[in-house]
C-alpha cells in the first residue's frame, strides 16, 4: 500500500496542468474578490472570510482531481492487477485517500501564505483552526471522487465528478452568499457544511445575509456525507474487483 501511495503521489505532482487549476484558479478568484475587502466579519474580515472559502475550493478540487485518476486505472486495468494482490477494497480507498490529501495541503499553504501577505485578517486561532478544517475536511471529498469514478466507470468519470463540484460549490455558499429557499436547499449539500465548518472558527456560524447556523448542523451535514461517500465508493471497489 505505501508503495502504491508513493508512486501514485510522484504522478500527481507531475500534472502541472492539473496543479494550476488546483491552485491558479482559487488564488485568481480570492486576489479578485478578496484582496482589499476589509470590512470586518466575525472575528476578522471578508478578506479572510474569501482566503477559507477558496482554500476550500482549491482543496476539494484537488482531493476530486486525485481520486478520479481510480477511473483511468480502472480503464487501464489496474483493477484487476489490484484484485490479484492483498491489498483490501479499505486500503486501496485510503491510499487513494492519504495521496489527495497530501495534494490539498498545497493550495490550502499557498492562498493561505498569499491571503496573509495581502490583507487577510482574523485572529490567531481562526488561522490555525480554519486551516486545519479546510485540510482535514477535504479528505471527504477525496472519498466524493472516488465514488464517482468508480460507479461511472469510464474515461469521461473525472469529468462527472470534477463538473459536479462546482455545481455544488454555487450551491454549497461557497462562490456568493444565499438566501431564501437555495440557502434552506444548500443546507443540505455536502459542500455546505465543510466550507460552513472551515469558516466557524472566524464567523461562529453567522451568516452574510443574517442568521446563524449552528456547530451541530455542519458537522452532521459531514458526517452523513461522508458515511453515504464512504459506502458508495467501497461499493464500487468491491463491484469492480467481483468483474476480475
Amino acid at each position: 500500500m505505501v508503495t502504491y501511495a508513493r508512486l501514485d503521489l510522484r504522478r500527481q505532482l507531475r500534472d502541472r496542468i492539473g496543479m494550476f487549476f488546483v491552485v491558479g484558479l482559487p488564488t485568481f478568484m480570492y486576489l479578485v474578490f478578496g484582496i482589499g475587502s476589509d470590512d470586518p466579519v466575525g472575528s476578522g474580515n471578508v478578506g479572510m472570510y474569501v482566503m477559507i472559502s477558496m482554500a476550500a475550493y482549491g482543496a476539494v478540487t484537488a482531493t476530486t482531481s486525485v481520486a478520479g485518476s481510480a477511473a483511468t486505472e480502472q480503464v487501464m486495468g489496474w483493477g484487476r492487477q489490484l484484485g490479484l494482490t492483498p491489498m483490501r477494497p479499505v486500503a486501496f480507498v485510503a491510499a487513494k485517500a492519504g495521496v489527495a490529501m497530501t495534494v490539498a495541503a498545497v493550495p490550502v499553504l499557498a492562498i493561505f501564505a498569499i491571503g496573509a501577505a495581502t490583507g487577510a485578517r482574523g485572529d490567531w486561532s481562526d488561522w490555525v483552526l480554519s486551516g486545519a478544517l479546510v485540510w482535514l475536511g477535504s479528505a471527504l471529498f477525496a472519498v466524493y471522487g472516488l465514488a464517482v469514478c468508480l460507479v461511472f466507470r469510464g474515461n469521461n468519470a473525472a469529468g462527472i465528478a470534477s463538473g459536479m463540484i462546482v455545481v455544488l460549490a454555487f450551491l454549497g455558499n461557497v462562490f456568493t452568499p444565499m438566501s431564501g429557499f437555495m440557502l434552506d436547499l444548500g443546507r443540505f449539500t455536502p459542500l455546505y457544511g465543510y466550507v460552513t465548518l472551515a469558516r466557524f472558527p472566524l464567523t461562529d456560524g453567522w451568516l452574510p445575509v443574517g442568521g446563524r447556523d449552528p456547530l451541530w448542523l455542519p458537522v452532521a451535514n459531514v458526517l452523513a456525507w461522508t458515511v453515504i461517500f464512504g459506502l458508495v465508493a467501497l461499493w464500487g471497489v468491491r463491484r469492480s474487483r467481483a468483474r476480475t
